[in-house]
Formats: structure tokens, C-alpha cells, sequence
């Protein structure tokens, strides 16, 4: 039978009982589904539930067929190496004791002889050349990532659960996992909000805040039938808004009327012109036709209410977040930063920076590109100061913003006002609350805590407290910047920063969001 999975009704809540979705009905077959929708919507949580590493609140999960889960973090714990991700340490620590010849009988028939040459195979499929007792924690993240797929290449399973696959990949690597989905003749389920990926999909799920809608065909077709969408979802609020006001307009003058007519039978019945039983049953005919007039008016007014409130839910799933980085006034001829001779790296003895002379004027935007582990970040703790050179000369001569992968510029602990006064101690609660909206945290989401926020809501954080400060810095330094975004976001950082006139170093694999940055020279490690 084909690997399939079914939900029928499914609703789940975080901790504190919150509604993350509810009521979810979809099914997944033997295709390629891109799992789209805004950060902490909750795409790795359905993972979670389709892998049963969760339980649903409400509703039914049934799967068909074997499931394997790539994860966004491969480690778990510190001391874990690659056999562990692969779930094959306690095969191969078998396999030893039976070569030493410490094994016995019932080890001896549960012994797989295959395994380690199914390993090796594994990990030369993702490219990766190092031995299954390699720690994890000397892997850079895209090496790890590497890892985690060669671990689910080796599982075999008929339906793959990817979430973020080519988060920290270099381009062999985002090669790999193409590749890999390109031949999968079983189902896959991928959360991620990488295009080139996205459009090798067979179809599009979005989860909103509203429920999940399925689009037939890849990311492309996707984003046309959502501008559509966008376009008559913004025509639906205009008319809604004529129609609220025509109606409360009908409503107003519908009122002046009764109000007159009322007004000329008080002034009749003062003047007792006419007998008192015709006015009586004249004004009992006024109250019951009133009454029933302002009944139907109100009912109206209710339906032209709840219609512009859910044409602007619409809007307010369908916009993307906007965010706005003030200007620098950094002038063109102003020197930036100058690296002469540079030598660096975390291992004195094979440093992965070595000799490099480098030069940075006005606002030029620099994007540094290379393997995992060519030391691109390294490059970037050099230029920020978080790490010394071995030897050689850097000289950073404007004021610089670092929003690295981890985010680390913010306090989980801290609230968002916090974190903004941390960077910029003289500002009162009023610049901070504009800074923050500038970056679409409205007032009440300044006393949200760092680590109660989703990857993309840290970012845009961590970007309002460092490129929101005032004077905005000149250069702004950025590791793997869209890691942790969703689509949105992603389209609202990358206007943000076509609007940036400072200078900039950007380490990404992403080609688009690279295209969109529109670098002046490239860095190639």
C-alpha cells in the first residue's frame, strides 16, 4: 500500500491552552508537498504530530507506510555523534565487539555486516567523508545538516518529514537535498521557505491563523494564485468599507426621519388639533414600523460590520509584515573597513583565513560565498571584532550591527523593550515603541519575551533593536540572515534592505536572496 497520511479534524494547543490551529483535515499521498505559512503558525508542530513526536488536542492522525523525520537542530545533546543521529550506534558498538571476538551467539544473528558500508554510502551521497564516530559538535551546521539527511537516506522510509532541510547548506548541499527529492518515488511533507526548493514541489499547503489550504503545483504557481487572492481579497475590503458606510449613511438619514415625524406628532398632540384615539393609534403604528425599521437597520449594520472584519482577517493573513531601517548617511567615499594581511580561525594551528587583504567604501555591499567550513563566519567574527586575527591588521572605522545565525544580540529572557534599551541605553519608551513598529511589533508586543517569539519574529527583533537605533549603524553585518524566516518575512527583509544605504557584508546560500541584495563584488572562500 502507498505511503499515505491522513488528518482528520486536527487541533492542537500549546501549554497555556492556546489555539495553535484547529480543526485541520488534509491529506498526503505519494507527491512532494512544500509546507509554507508565518513563522509560529505551527509547521514544525504539525510535523510533530504526523510523526507522533506530538499528541493532537483534538482529531486523528493515520499514517500508512514508515515515516522518517529530519529535524532542524541534528544534535540533541553534546556528545552526540553521527552514529547517534543515525540511530545505528549500538548496531555498530555490536559489530566491534564481534570483530574483537566479544560477541555472542544472539549478537553474532542480530549482527547487519552491510550497515557500515551502508553508512559510508550515506554519507558520500550528501558529501560528507568522515567516519560515523565523528562528534557532532565538530560539525558546522551545515555539516550536521548533511549528517541529518544522510541519516534519513540510510532509514529508507517510504514518507520524508523535512523541516528546513537546506537551512546552512552550501550550494553541493542544496544540491543534495534537490536531488534527493527529485528522485523520491515515495511522499514528502517539507517545511521550508527556500524558493528554489519549494518549486520542485508537486503541490503547496499554507497554514494560516485561518486553517490550511492545498495549492496544486510548485511555489511559482503558488504565489500567483495568492496575489490573486491578495488582489480580490483587498477589493473585497474596499467594498466592504462602501457598504459599511453606505448602510450607517441609510441608517443616519432612516433616524433624522423618525426623529422629525416624532417631533411633528408631539407638536400636533400639544396642540390638540386632532382627537386624542387617532394619535394614540397613529403613534403605536410609528413605534411598531420604527421599532421594526431600527431593528433591520441594526441587523444590517451587524452583516456590513462582520463583512469589513473578515475581509481585513484576509488582508492581515495575505500581507506580508513591513519593515522599515532608517537611513545611515553614510557618503560614498567614506571608508568603511580595511583588512590587510589577515590570518584567522578557531585552531591557531590550521586557521581557515589566511592572508586575506580586503577593503570596504561607502555603501557597498559585500556577499561572501563558500563550502561549509570555509570559514565564512569566521571571516565575519574577524570583521566584528568577536574574534582576534592571529596575525595581519583589521580596521572597522564606522559603527557596525552583527545579526548572526544564533541571534545572540538578544536575551531570550529579555523582553522586546529590554533588548532594544540594552543596544540603545538613552532611548526613551517612545522611540522604542516606534522602533519596534517600524518592524511590525505593534504596543502590546514589546513586553513579549525574546524566547517566546518563532525564528522569524527573533529576527525582526533582533533587526528593529540593532538597525532601528538611532543613528542607524553604517554597516551591517549579516550571517545566513534568512535561516529562520518565513516567505513573508523574507520578502519584507529583502525590501527592507533594497531601502538600506549603508554598507553591508552578507554571508547566504540562498541565490535569491542573494540576487535580490544585489551585491556589488563577491568573496568567494
Amino acid at each position: 500500500m502507498p505511503a499515505s497520511v491522513t488528518l482528520s479534524g486536527l487541533s492542537w494547543s500549546t501549554p497555556d491552552d492556546t489555539p495553535l490551529f484547529t480543526n485541520i483535515s488534509l491529506a498526503f499521498g505519494a507527491e512532494r508537498t512544500g509546507l509554507v505559512g508565518r513563522n509560529g503558525v505551527g509547521k514544525s508542530t504539525l510535523l510533530g504530530l504526523i510523526s507522533g513526536a506530538l499528541a493532537p488536542s483534538a482529531g486523528e492522525v493515520a499514517v500508512t507506510g514508515t515515516l522518517g523525520r529530519m529535524r532542524q537542530t541534528a544534535m540533541t545533546s553534546p556528545d552526540d555523534t553521527v552514529a547517534d543521529l543515525m540511530g545505528v550506534a549500538r548496531a555498530l558498538a555490536l559489530l566491534d565487539r564481534a570483530e574483537a571476538g566479544h560477541a555472542t551467539p544472539a549478537d553474532l544473528a542480530e549482527a547487519d555486516w552491510t550497515l557500515p558500508a551502508r553508512i559510508e554510502a550515506a554519507l558520500q551521497r550528501t558529501g560528507l567523508d568522515i567516519p560515523a564516530d565523528t562528534p557532532l559538535a565538530r560539525l558546522s551546521g551545515g555539516q550536521q545538516s548533511r549528517a541529518a539527511l544522510a541519516a534519513l537516506i540510510l532509514a529508507g522510509p517510504d514518507m520524508l518529514l523535512l523541516d528546513e532541510p537546506t537551512n546552512n547548506l552550501d550550494r553541493a548541499g542544496r544540491d543534495a537535498v534537490i536531488a534527493l527529492l527529485d528522485g523520491w518515488r515515495g511522499g514528502a511533507i517539507v517545511v521550508s521557505h527556500d524558493r528554489e526548493l519549494l518549486d520542485r514541489m508537486d503541490a503547496i499547503v499554507e497554514l494560516t491563523g485561518l486553517g490550511a489550504t492545498r495549492y496544486g503545483g510548485n511555489y511559482t504557481a503558488f504565489q500567483a494564485l495568492r496575489q490573486a487572492e491578495l488582489d480580490a481579497a483587498q477589493r473585497d475590503l474596499a467594498q466592504a468599507e462602501r457598504t459599511l458606510a453606505d448602510t450607517a449613511r441609510r441608517a443616519r438619514i432612516a433616524a433624522e426621519r423618525k426623529d422629525r415625524k416624532d417631533a411633528a406628532g408631539h407638536r400636533s398632540r400639544a396642540r390638540g388639533d386632532q382627537p386624542k384615539m387617532l394619535l394614540d393609534k397613529a403613534k403605536e403604528r410609528a413605534e411598531a414600523s420604527g421599532g421594526a425599521g431600527a431593528r433591520l437597520r441594526e441587523a444590517r449594520l451587524s452583516e456590513a460590520r462582520a463583512d469589513l472584519h473578515d475581509a481585513r482577517d484576509r488582508i492581515e493573513v495575505l500581507v506580508p509584515v513591513h519593515m522599515q531601517i532608517p537611513s545611515t548617511g553614510l557618503p560614498s567615499g567614506r571608508e568603511v573597513l580595511t583588512l590587510r594581511g589577515v590570518t584567522g580561525g578557531q585552531d591557531p594551528a590550521q586557521p581557515v583565513i589566511r592572508n586575506l587583504d580586503l577593503q570596504l567604501t561607502g555603501p557597498e555591499r559585500l556577499a561572501v560565498t563558500g563550502p561549509n567550513g570555509s570559514g565564512k563566519t569566521t571571516l565575519l567574527n574577524l570583521v566584528s571584532g568577536h574574534l582576534a586575527p592571529l596575525s595581519g591588521v583589521v580596521e572597522l572605522k564606522v559603527p557596525c550591527a552583527v545579526l548572526d545565525q544564533h541571534l545572540a544580540v538578544l536575551d531570550p529572557g529579555a523582553t522586546l523593550l529590554d533588548g532594544y534599551r540594552a543596544l540603545s541605553p538613552g532611548a526613551d519608551r517612545t522611540a522604542c515603541h516606534a522602533a519596534l513598529a517600524r518592524f511590525g511589533f505593534r504596543a502590546a508586543d514589546g513586553h513579549r519575551t525574546v524566547g517566546g517569539l518563532s525564528g522569524g519574529e527573533r529576527l525582526r527583533a533582533a533587526l528593529a533593536c540593532t538597525l532601528g537605533r538611532a543613528p542607524a549603524p553604517q554597516l551591517l553585518i549579516l550571517d545566513e540572515p534568512t535561516n529562520h524566516l518565513d516567505l513573508g518575512g523574507m520578502q519584507a527583509l529583502e525590501a527592507a534592505l533594497a531601502g538600506y544605504d549603508g554598507a553591508m557584508i552578507v554571508v547566504s546560500h540562498d541565490p535569491a536572496f542573494l540576487r535580490t541584495v544585489a551585491p556589488d563584488r563577491v568573496l568567494s572562500l
